[in-house]
């Protein structure tokens, strides 16, 4: 409770320290794609050229006329593309109902009952021993409706070349309005024969996507409640 107690003050100050200017952006260092990008890594062959493959005309290197211009190591820089158009809804319903009545007594039985009777309190009697009524119902239903659209493209940059060939991916995008500040993030794995020939990829051909779009500013701050709400509906068990 105690350490609860010092946060709050330390939380309401980082919120007065941006009163009346933006937010900041996150800084591109250090980071997995500030290592990749500023680390060259080391050819896996060393390829033996002549005096005659400087002086030729044709050259197939990447960054020639006709090379393949696709990103194909760390530190290289492609396009991922987001279109995302998805739409769901479902809907069950459950009813469910269930009575019961029981009942036992013993009015005849070589006239014990009439014997036990005169023992037994005032307006008690064997002839109805045990009688039991029971009743359950539940009801229930629900309904999912979703609607997402969402068409974006990003840079990223490989940070990594898995042993299998596979290349692992990431890049974030921040874009400042006014006093609202939009972020997208994207990291994943990649297959560099999904990588078109304009060097860019599908969202969907990236294995173990992660892709996270939101922001941070005045108008994300007024649509969250404020950390005493969100304490109160977390401690409070009611």
């Amino acid at each position: 409770m105690r350490r609860l107690l010092l946060i709050l003050p330390l939380a309401a100050c980082t919120d007065l320290a941006s009163v009346g200017s933006p937010p900041e952006f996150a800084p591109l260092d250090p980071n997995l794609e500030h290592h990749a990008l500023y680390n060259v890594p080391l050819p896996e062959v060393t390829e033996r050229r002549s005096v005659v493959d400087t002086a030729s005309l044709w050259s197939s290197s990447q960054r020639s006329l006709f090379g393949d211009r696709r990103a194909r190591g760390a530190g290289d820089i492609l396009t991922v593309v987001i279109e995302i158009n998805d739409s769901a809804q479902i809907s069950n319903s459950t009813a469910r109902g269930r009575s019961g009545s029981q009942s036992m007594g013993v009015p005849q039985l070589f006239g014990l009952p009439q014997a036990i009777d005169d023992r037994l309190p005032a307006g008690a009697s064997m002839a109805d021993a045990v009688s039991m009524d029971s009743a359950s119902s539940f009801q229930g239903q629900g309904t999912v409706s979703r609607n997402e659209q969402l068409t974006l493209r990003v840079a990223t940059t490989i940070i990594e070349t898995l042993p299998n060939g596979v290349l692992r991916i990431e890049g974030s995008q921040e874009v400042r309005v006014n006093n609202e500040l939009r972020e997208l993030i994207v990291t994943g794995y990649i297959r560099p024969e999904d990588i078109s020939r304009r060097n860019d990829i599908a969202y969907d051909r990236i294995a173990g996507a992660r892709i996270s779009y939101g922001g941070r500013g005045q108008i994300s701050q007024m649509q969250q409640p404020r950390y005493g709400q969100q304490i109160a509906d977390i401690v409070l068990p009611f």
